[in-house]
């Protein structure tokens, strides 16, 4: 599938802003942050405007935007529409959070409600988004059963780093913070590898030979092409990347998104003064980008069905990714 930049764009930031409020709003629930103003106002307003970027960006590659709105009245049956639907109700406790935490003060009777509602909220949103392509049984790559826990884990370890990268730098530093940010980054790497390694060894039930109904005869072999110019099911769906390329990327994805955060976050917790926090925040930095490549592998890997009527040589591989 082509992997468009708004929506690489859109699942990384909204999973990373929703896990870091989903985080911020279970730890103050338990204590283990503190209701501090500047923690509540960098925090969540860094959450806030991450998933309201990225919810945005999901829009720009409809060809009629002022249309999205529309999508809204199809929750019975569409997963993109319950993202869409939940994603506005999720505002309700994140703003509801926001007031009381900067606002009133961690005296308020209320903050632990609102607490506890915004990670419902923002995991539901989440796991939605996961199902949009979960659902698709035309994509292998996407109909399994490694599509919604990726999308949850990664949002919550990238929430969890960037919470650690937020919390050092206003002086509110927690060892559960840390301790977190490790145990999701490991579940989440092995999670995505346990991914790879599903869609590397399975393929879809679809062949030329169930598609034609003609494998009684034999293999089925394309003689010619339909046509001798790329349409846009080529361009689409029968994106393609080369496979040294790809392993290569994976490379950096797990380097940037896994293992250089793993390090940075377990020098943050060992170290004091300036190098923690010039640790926590480069763990930050490297997980944004290390995720941003995860994305674009998800879609530039995924292959649809109908690209059998093309042959498995039809998709063209872009020059840059010889």
């Amino acid at each position: 599938m082509h992997p468009a930049f708004s929506v690489i764009f859109f699942t990384v930031f909204s999973g990373v802003g929703y896990g870091l409020l989903a985080l911020m709003g279970l730890f103050v629930a338990l204590g283990v942050l503190p209701a501090a103003k500047w923690l509540g106002v960098v925090g969540l307003g860094l959450g806030f405007a991450a998933v309201s970027a990225g919810l945005l960006s999901s829009t720009w590659h409809l060809g009629h935007p002022e249309r999205a709105w529309r999508a809204f009245s199809q929750w019975r049956t569409s997963w993109l529409s319950r993202e869409g639907v939940i994603s506005v109700l999720s505002y309700g406790p994140i703003l509801l959070l926001a007031y009381t935490w900067i606002l009133v003060g961690d005296d308020a009777k209320t903050i632990k409600i609102w607490a506890l509602l915004t990670p419902v909220g923002a995991l539901a949103t989440i796991a939605c988004t996961g199902m949009i392509y979960q659902s698709l049984k035309t994509i292998h790559q996407w109909h399994n059963q490694w599509t919604v826990p990726n999308y949850l884990l990664l949002g919550l370890a990238g929430g969890a780093v960037w919470l650690q990268g937020v919390s050092h730098a206003l002086g509110a530093a927690s060892t559960v913070v840390g301790a977190t940010g490790i145990a999701a980054l490991i579940v989440a790497w092995l999670t995505k590898k346990a991914y790879w390694r599903f869609i590397d060894t399975t393929s879809h039930a679809s062949t030329p030979e169930t598609a034609t109904g003609l494998g009684a005869f034999g293999k089925v072999t394309k003689f010619e092409g339909p046509h001798t110019e790329d349409n846009y099911l080529l361009k689409e769906m029968g994106y393609k990347v080369a496979r040294k390329h790809a392993e290569k990327l994976r490379r950096y994805a797990e380097a940037l998104a896994f293992a250089l955060p793993l390090a940075l976050v377990g020098i943050s917790m060992a170290a004091d003064g300036g190098m923690a926090k010039f640790a926590a925040f480069m763990g930050a930095l490297s997980i944004t980008i290390g995720l941003l490549i995860e994305r674009w592998l998800f879609f530039a890997e995924a292959k649809h069905v109908v690209t059998l009527y093309y042959g498995p040589d039809s998709a063209k591989i872009p020059n840059n990714l010889k």
